[in-house]
């Protein structure tokens, strides 16, 4: 992919459910209340981690460009 992404989870959103944490296991990290956050908000590209943030049942994670600030999920409009 090449491009730089900023991921965010929203804590409001995010109901723990770990499904970020099975689809790209190296991208997120649940803290002590089992909320989702990124393991580094500023990371390569990766099609697992968009996977994760496509299957999040409380659409919680969004992924920006990191140099534009283009949204990458959810697609802009």
């Amino acid at each position: 992919m090449g491009d730089r992404w900023h991921v965010e989870v929203d804590r409001s959103l995010c109901i723990g459910s770990a499904q970020c944490l099975h689809h790209a296991p190296d991208g997120f990290r649940l803290d002590s209340a089992r909320q989702s956050r990124p393991a580094a908000p500023d990371m390569d590209a990766s099609e697992r981690v968009l996977e994760a943030a496509e299957c999040c049942p409380a659409e919680a994670i969004v992924i920006t460009l990191r140099d534009s600030g283009e949204a990458v999920f959810p697609p802009g409009e």
